[in-house]
């Protein structure tokens, strides 16, 4: 990697964590490094008691595993696997919230409907009678539609795909093979056909990998933020902070990490309402930041500040402020509880799937939410009752952002421009070139590449270019954090087209300067936003998705679930820069698949590209091959 600059407040982080003595994941990575060879070639199989078989693809080693199993086989089944996890994790998610919907509804949960807006246009497009109905009865048509995905065994379509989805590419894909009824037993079938003695055939073990990529797509982040916009309203334009200067010495710090607002808008709620204990206390307030996902999904509905990305979390805990830290699930480090123990801090775990040694567990169940998050809260007024007086060492690092860009507000937006026809002031922009294109920056926040500021550096290139970024999950967080998300990045960064654009529609949404040239669009599992509002312009201008000048980036890949997001937009026809490798080098057939031969399946590429300006070359030079065969 290229020599450049620590962040800032990456290196103010780390700092404070060397000089109370905490050993990091830095330093955790260090000694394992190098890591393991045939892992990263994807060559290394452990799935029978046969191995663990580990293929050598370029030297004089094994050519095959112990029971015939080629290089590129195994690297298929892996990354189906992973791609597996990935979308487990995301339909599992949708699913709790739309159990969480159904409860509501019956009186067995205390929420209530929010984005009444999102009931009437899932209404439309579900064919949902809404004449002279309470919204809580639409909302009962649109819950049972959804469960009735998770029952069926008539192998019908999938009812959020084939109403939700884009049609010409449900063609494509129902020639493919690749369209699905029952999420969970798709994935009970990817995990059968990986197993010993199924399924060898990279080509086939691919395609599953694209199948299972579009249960995710549809049925785990469609339909998770089409439920999460009933339950807690759709995000509209909100001005936040973001980095670890959002502690206060004097508050109680309630940092909210992971991914599902079911809890989290709980304990928004209950911090406000136990302010006065926390006063009483000796504080000046509750300050709730959000961290990773979660911290999107504050931010986007209630401004709330974002304290940290993934990568930061345990450094944000060895600042000595955090009185309590609340995870439900996913991204959450074993190792953030014992940090934790270094302080007055209370960790504490929700989640029945998500136990880990030395955490307070509050089991957090919607039927209880209330009673469950007033003492989590509680906790962490007790803990800053520990803590009060006592040193604390928050590194002044923050910026202004602009968050909660969901399509919906920027329609509104544009409408302001047009009412008639909102998106006609983008379209007209990308055929004039001061809109060259659109890149989708999502995915996690990776310490291989914070030393180079991967994904910073990367996107300030691309801005240069007159591309306008899109982006999600913890590279948000970064691009926050990066004061990308402020009106000064407009004029800093962006090349003079797209600078004229964004200061059209600053003005339009009443800000002091032009709008700024990321748009933060929400947590992991609102890439299906983007996803939308791809979809929303090629309808506009009669193309599929993959012929719009767009690419997906996921500069600091780290989980299985931006495997599973990234081969979502692969078959939608939209390619992927991705860093690093994914573990597949080791076949050379799924290498050449990925990379070249897919672009006859689905129009799409996949792109390996280590260094910022590499990545964003090579995303410039695909954009303009797409708008040379646009004409524009």
């Amino acid at each position: 990697m290229a020599d450049t600059t620590l962040p800032v407040i990456e290196g103010a982080l780390l700092k404070v964590a060397q000089d109370k003595g905490f050993a990091t994941a830095r330093d955790r990575l260090e000694v394992m490094s190098p890591q393991c060879g045939f892992g990263e070639l994807g060559t290394c199989c452990r799935i029978c008691y046969m191995g663990p078989c580990r293929i050598d693809p370029f030297g004089n080693g094994p050519k095959t595993g112990v029971c015939g199993l080629t290089p590129d086989a195994m690297v298929a089944r892996n990354l189906l696997r992973d791609t597996v996890g990935g979308t487990a994790s995301h339909v599992g998610h949708a699913r709790h919230v739309l159990l969480t919907l159904r409860d509501a509804l019956n009186g067995k949960a205390p929420y209530q409907i929010k984005g009444v807006s999102k009931v009437m246009a899932l209404a439309k497009t579900f064919g949902v009678p809404t004449e002279g109905r309470e919204v809580n009865d639409i909302c009962r048509d649109l819950v049972n539609i959804a469960l009735e995905d998770f029952g069926r065994q008539d192998e019908l379509p999938n009812n959020w795909i084939s109403k939700r989805a884009p049609a010409e590419e449900q063609a494509l894909w129902s020639d493919l093979g690749l369209m699905y009824s029952n999420p969970h037993n798709e994935i009970e079938t990817a995990m059968h056909a990986t197993s010993m003695g199924n399924d060898a055939d990279p080509v086939s073990l691919m395609l599953r990998v694209l199948k299972m990529s579009l249960i995710d797509g549809w049925t785990g982040l469609t339909l998770c933020v089409d439920l999460q916009d009933i339950l807690f309203g759709v995000p509209e334009i909100a001005v936040t902070e973001a980095a670890v200067g959002v502690l206060e010495e004097n508050s109680v710090n309630v940092a909210a990490h992971g991914h599902n607002p079911v809890l989290s808008e709980k304990i928004l709620e209950w911090a406000e309402k136990l302010e006065g204990d926390a006063i009483a206390a000796g504080a000046e307030r509750i300050n709730v930041v959000g961290v990773c996902c979660t911290g999107n999904e504050l931010s986007m509905r209630h401004g709330v500040k974002l304290a940290a990305h993934n990568s930061q979390t345990e450094l944000i805990l060895a600042t000595g402020a955090v009185d309590a830290m609340v995870v439900d699930i996913q991204c959450i480090w074993p190792q953030l509880a014992q940090v934790a123990k270094c302080f007055d801090t209370a960790f504490i775990t929700t989640d029945a799937m998500v136990r880990i040694p030395d955490a307070i567990h509050i089991p957090f169940e919607p039927h209880h939410a209330d009673e469950s998050a007033r003492e989590i809260v509680q906790k962490a007024i007790d803990a800053f009752r520990r803590r009060r007086g006592k040193p604390v060492d928050i590194p002044r690092h923050k910026s202004t952002a602009v968050a909660g860009l969901s399509v919906e507000a920027i329609v509104d937006l544009l409408a302001k421009l047009d009412a008639e026809d909102p998106l006609k002031p983008v379209i007209d922009n990308v055929a004039n070139g001061n809109i060259f294109g659109f890149v989708g920056v999502v995915g996690c926040s990776s310490i291989k590449f914070r030393d180079n500021a991967m994904t910073e550096e990367m996107v300030k290139h691309l801005l240069r270019q007159n591309v306008l970024v899109l982006t999600t999950g913890c590279t948000a967080h970064i691009c926050a954090q990066d004061g990308l998300m402020t009106s000064e990045a407009t004029y800093r960064y962006c090349g003079d087209g797209l600078k004229a654009v964004l200061e059209v529609l600053g003005k339009a949404a009443g800000l002091d300067g032009p709008l700024p040239p990321v748009w933060h669009m929400g947590a992991c599992v609102d890439n299906s936003r983007i996803v939308d509002l791809m979809v929303a312009l090629a309808e506009r201008l009669g193309v599929k998705v993959g012929q719009l000048p767009a690419v997906g980036s996921a500069p600091e890949l780290v989980q299985e679930k931006a495997v599973s997001i990234g081969g979502s937009f692969l078959a939608l026809g939209v390619s992927c820069h991705i860093a690093p490798a994914p573990r597949i080098l080791g076949g050379p057939m799924v290498t050449k698949l990925l990379t070249e031969d897919l672009q006859e399946l689905t129009g799409a590429v996949v792109r390996v590209e280590l260094e910022p300006k590499g990545a964003a070359d090579w995303m410039i030079a695909h954009i303009a091959g797409k708008r040379a065969a646009l004409g524009i």
